[in-house]
């Protein structure tokens, strides 16, 4: 992206803040003005002194003296002001960013996250906007000091010597042409860096998380062998960077010898021949030494610029990636659900892939029928159930509920009546409470102690330490899997939906937590449109319809008996399982 663009898109951010910004440019200008007058307060006394010594009093010092005072302490609140709340605009900038990331990546769907790293989509929420508050901040200020003192620079030592004036600033379109290059190479480097610190990210969570793995397989040495290619890259790549940072630094070092050697060796010759006084050489060394300030500030500030023209780069490389799945336009609120279900030619393949999933499906499910989908891995049955709640979108046909179709309503209405309990049980990392609360937010302890008891939950909650004030640690680490289980079916309780989708909750676990949990999905389906996904065909005889999918869809449709007399594909997968 050019940087036109990156700044243009930027800018926004800057709207409210305004005031800030717009009184620190002012602050800005106020320190400038301070740092200009002082070479022309030494012109004047040294031209005074050489000129007419008498004229120079000691009232006259002491006024100079009082007048500068007053610049400087004009100048220190000044600074403090950019300094401070400066910063802290460039801060709110970067947490405006941020939740504009979070908040954008929080609506993509679930395919987004199927093609994405986490490692890498943490490292541009975090790492990747930190550059973005001392860009913020000092990007306007620098560059408007900058223009600023090159400006009045310009003006003021033009109407002192014009000839050696045009001659120092004519090095200032001859370095930044030497120095162009340096700054797309630092640019494309420092993006390299950004994307590299994402791979580690990633490498590192995936090794952690798996650490488990990890340790049973004792493969440590190869962790560490994945980890040192990763961050030797890392190096690599940082090394390069310092490589263009040099380069770039020396270049405009040069330059910097280069204007020196001009006000020295040309002004002297000026000063031989009369063309200037010795208050206007004298000027001019301290203006030059100014601007040179100036200039090394530029140049030190362009790494950071790069930093932050990278970190709003890779921002709007996820900001501007679509959101598959959104509301209609004329969205409705999806309210007092019966529980008709029914598919309509539904058709559906996977975008990266373009491999049918499902083709010609439909189906009709009246509110309170329990439907069990049982068939081979790959046959579509957790992808049909992730239509229902819109994690994936129909490709072609439709789907209603109570007649409505689902893409004509609000996606938070439509999930709000639907519960769905996973085999691979996610809990977040906090207290039993948090994580059965999460089904209804802020709803009281009575209520989660009501629904954890309805989950078969309340006897071991009671029983540990600080009950449902237990730390359950990363992922639910503290806990078996059946009272993680447990608690992921009490948050559906409390969530009360009227559709319920079960994905093979049993599959995972020990006989004796099988049966535990087992009757408290029973509960729990009571008087709700149950969609059962299940390997363990014993769990689920007593459903109203078994659906066979395969890859050619539904092979069968029927009651567990039904189908056994049908002596067909479930007929056969039942009793392979009783062989087992």
């Amino acid at each position: 992206m050019k940087v036109r663009y990156l700044i243009r898109r930027f800018v926004p951010y800057f709207k409210k803040y305004r005031s800030i910004l717009i009184f620190d440019l002012f602050c800005a200008a106020l320190t400038t003005v301070c740092e200009l007058v002082f070479p022309m307060l030494v012109r004047y006394i040294t031209d005074t002194a050489i000129n007419n010594f008498a004229a120079l009093t000691v009232s006259l010092i002491l006024k100079i003296g009082v007048f500068y005072l007053v610049l400087r302490v004009i100048d220190t609140v000044s600074y403090y002001y950019m300094a401070n709340r400066g910063h802290v605009m460039g801060a709110k900038i970067e947490t405006d960013m941020r939740r504009d990331l979070f908040a954008h990546l929080e609506r993509q769907s679930f395919s987004y996250f199927s093609n994405n790293k986490i490692g890498q989509l943490m490292a541009r929420i975090t790492s990747d906007l930190f550059d973005v508050t001392e860009f913020a901040h000092h990007c306007p200020e620098e560059f408007f000091i900058a223009g600023l003192k090159i400006t009045v620079s310009f003006i003021i030592l033009c109407g002192v010597n014009i000839p050696l004036t045009l001659l120092i600033f004519a090095t200032l379109p001859l370095m930044l042409v030497c120095t162009k290059r340096f700054n797309q190479k630092m640019r494309m480097v420092f993006k390299q860096n950004r994307e590299q610190t994402g791979e580690i990210n990633a490498q590192v969570e995936d090794s952690l998380l798996g650490v488990r793995v990890v340790k049973s397989f004792a493969n440590e040495p190869l962790e560490r062998e994945k980890f040192e290619a990763g961050n030797t890259k890392f190096l690599q790549l940082k090394k390069l960077s310092y490589k263009y940072m040099g380069g770039f630094q020396a270049t405009t070092r040069l330059f910097d010898g280069l204007m020196y050697i001009i006000v020295v060796v040309v002004g002297a010759l000026f000063l031989v021949y009369k063309k200037i006084t010795p208050g206007d050489f004298t000027a001019y060394l301290l203006y030059v030494t100014t601007l040179l300030a100036s200039i090394r500030k530029i140049v030190e500030f362009t790494e950071q610029f790069q930093r932050g023209m990278t970190g709003i780069e890779r921002f709007l490389e996820v900001m501007d990636s679509p959101i598959d799945i959104v509301d209609s336009e004329n969205a409705v609120e999806l309210k007092e659900v019966k529980g008709n279900i029914a598919f309509e030619d539904v058709h559906f393949c996977y975008e990266d892939d373009h491999k049918s999933v499902l083709a010609g499906i439909n189906l009709q499910i009246k509110a309170g029928q329990s439907i069990a989908l049982v068939g081979p891995s790959g046959g579509g049955k957790t992808t049909l159930c992730n239509l229902i709640p819109r994690f994936y979108d129909v490709t072609g046909g439709r789907i209603t509920i109570d007649g409505i179709d689902i893409k004509s309503v609000t996606l938070s209405s439509l999930r709000s009546q639907i519960g769905v309990v996973q085999q691979d049980v996610y809990l977040f990392s906090g207290t039993i409470y948090d994580n059965i609360a999460y089904g209804k937010p802020g709803a009281s302890l009575q209520e989660v102690q009501r629904a954890a008891k309805m989950a078969g939950a309340d006897e071991f909650i009671e029983a540990l330490a600080y009950g449902y004030d237990t730390y359950v640690g990363e992922r639910g680490i503290k806990l078996s899997g059946g009272q993680k289980q447990r608690i992921s079916i009490a948050r559906v309780f409390l969530k009360n939906p009227p559709i319920l989708i079960l994905d093979e909750a049993t599959s995972a676990l020990d006989n004796e937590s099988e049966r535990i949990v087992q009757r408290s999905l029973e509960k729990l389906a009571v008087g709700r449109t149950v969609f059962t996904i299940a390997h363990r065909l014993t769990t689920i005889r007593n459903a109203d319809v078994i659906l066979v999918l395969t890859e050619d869809g539904i092979e069968e449709q029927g009651s567990h008996e039904e189908l056994m007399k049908q002596n067909g594909l479930y007929s056969d997968l039942y009793q392979m399982y009783q062989d087992l």
